[in-house]
């Protein structure tokens, strides 16, 4: 690469020809922050290569830091911060980020003035990276990151694209064995209440119900879709039982949901698991506390806050990390036990 000799290079150049993001080489440059070894040879090479002398004035703004990073949602209800599932991440993340000076801020961005918000934040370079989940179909939020000079982790990958960052967990494979675990007990009427297919999620957990049901050769099977919540899980449940009163598996895409099955299923005088087999997804308490308690599959929420909050850090320091898909596993209990 070469520069216009009439003007001298920019640190952009100097971070474009080490095969580093601006902020890793501002930070070799300045001396501030960690970078890996390899990393700081490139820039070092590049600046040498390059002669670039960098500005002072720039140079004194470079060593700033915001001293923080924020988790965007695509949504809009503040009482989500209290669902298990985020409490949980919000948990993992913060354990990442126990031991350094960086401030965790939470972002509902599901509205245009929520975007605008958050844009205007991570622009003026408030934050040090961003951590985005619960994005759905062609998100606005996906195409806000494509435009910022700033890491970006995804919690989970977005419905049509494929992020250089996230963290996810094994959703297809976890449906595809709470289905397969509800047809070795000898169920033939199998449904399904799913997440909103909008979002990848949903759309995984959806794919591993059909998987295993078509690998089986079961032709009778219902859909029900949701929001992950127990009261739309419960008025799911309702539309299934008029649907096919015979239904006799039902796997919910989350715990929330396949709680609400469970209420109505009572309700109508349906026996768990004599009449219905249940299982769910995640494996938060309520699964040990529904009646009967819920078999369900295990996701390491924690973890995946955890390894979310690790990678933006180690963007931060200017490295390459590897995407992670964290496993699951099937915990058996009452609403569908082992085959005897």
């Amino acid at each position: 690469m070469t520069t216009d000799p009439k003007r001298p290079p920019t640190l952009d150049e100097v971070a474009r020809r080490a095969g580093v993001s601006r902020s890793a080489a501002s930070r070799v440059i300045n001396n501030t922050g960690n970078v890996s070894r390899t990393a700081r040879e490139a820039v070092e090479q590049a600046v040498r290569d390059l002669d670039y002398v960098p500005n002072p004035t720039a140079r004194a703004l470079a060593t700033r830091q915001a001293g923080a990073v924020v988790l965007a949602v695509s949504h809009h209800d503040p009482a989500l911060f209290a669902d298990p599932f985020y409490a949980q991440v919000i948990a993992g993340v913060s354990a990442a980020l126990e031991k350094t000076d960086l401030v965790l801020m939470l972002a509902l961005a599901d509205s245009a003035h929520g975007r605008a918000r958050l844009e205007n934040l991570l622009r003026a370079r408030r934050a040090d990276g961003a951590m985005l989940m619960a994005l759905h179909g062609d998100d606005p939020l996906d195409r806000l990151a494509a435009k910022l000079d700033l890491p970006v982790v995804y919690g989970g990958r977005p419905l049509h694209a494929e992020p250089e960052w996230y963290v996810d967990a094994d959703n297809r494979g976890g449906a595809r064995a709470a289905t397969e675990h509800l047809i070795a007990l000898g169920r033939t009427r199998l449904a399904t209440i799913t997440g909103p297919v909008e979002t990848r999620v949903g759309a995984e957990r959806l794919g591993g119900f059909r998987e295993a049901a078509a690998v089986a050769g079961i032709d009778t099977i219902h859909v029900e879709h949701s929001d992950f919540t127990e009261e739309g899980g419960a008025a799911a449940m309702r539309r299934l039982l008029t649907t096919d009163p015979g239904i006799d598996a039902v796997f919910g895409a989350s715990d929330n949901m396949a709680a609400g099955a469970l209420r109505v299923l009572r309700e109508h005088g349906r026996a768990v698991p004599g009449d219905v087999a249940v299982a769910g997804f995640d494996d938060h308490l309520i699964a040990r506390h529904t009646t009967p308690p819920l078999t369900t599959v295990y996701q390491p929420i924690q973890q995946l806050g955890r390894e979310m909050g690790r990678m933006l850090l180690d963007l931060i320091d200017g490295n390459r990390p590897s995407s992670l898909i964290l496993p699951t596993r099937l915990v058996v209990r009452e609403s569908a036990p082992a085959p005897a």
